[in-house]
């Protein structure tokens, strides 16, 4: 059964303030660290996305990655942005507007939000999909190449 763990918070963890956008005193941006482990047999990539569901946030997108290649088990800690994303895999516009990585940045007053990274192993070795995707067309794209999927959520308070 394929499963989901971050090296930078735990599940069901605080996100540290440094994994936060650049607009929240102290938050640094820095993308967080995953790791995979036991994909189906016919996986070919996997994409992850980062969403915030929480009411106020309306299903913010904090990241998404696509055509991960499927010998991939892992993505470091810092590599949105840096170029130590493994070869073919793209990243695509967040909810800021930005490439990549961006991190928490929940409205003063409105609670802690849940932040969900769901990792989808994918019967296909690519994805076509333009960089300004939003939410509702990359779930589009991935019904029925989706094979198996791991999730695990964090929680930010911006105080």
């Amino acid at each position: 059964m394929l499963t989901l763990t971050c090296g930078s918070y735990r599940n069901g963890g605080e996100i540290p303030v440094r994994y936060a956008h650049r607009s929240v005193a102290g938050g640094e941006n820095i993308s967080p660290a995953f790791r995979w482990e036991d994909p189906p047999p016919l996986t070919r990539s996997f994409a992850l996305s980062i969403v915030d569901p929480h009411p106020v946030a309306n299903n913010w997108v904090h990241w998404f990655i696509i055509d991960i290649p499927f010998q991939e088990r892992s993505l470091g800690e810092g590599a949105s942005g840096t170029g130590r994303l493994p070869a073919s895999a793209r990243e695509l516009l967040n909810s800021y507007n930005e490439m990549g990585y961006g991190g928490p940045a929940p409205p003063k007053g409105s609670g802690s939000h849940p932040y969900v990274a769901t990792l989808y192993a994918l019967d296909t070795p690519s994805l076509t999909l333009g960089k300004d995707t939003v939410l509702s067309a990359f779930l589009r794209a991935i019904e029925g190449k989706s094979i198996a999927e791991a999730s695990m959520t964090a929680y930010h308070e911006r105080r």
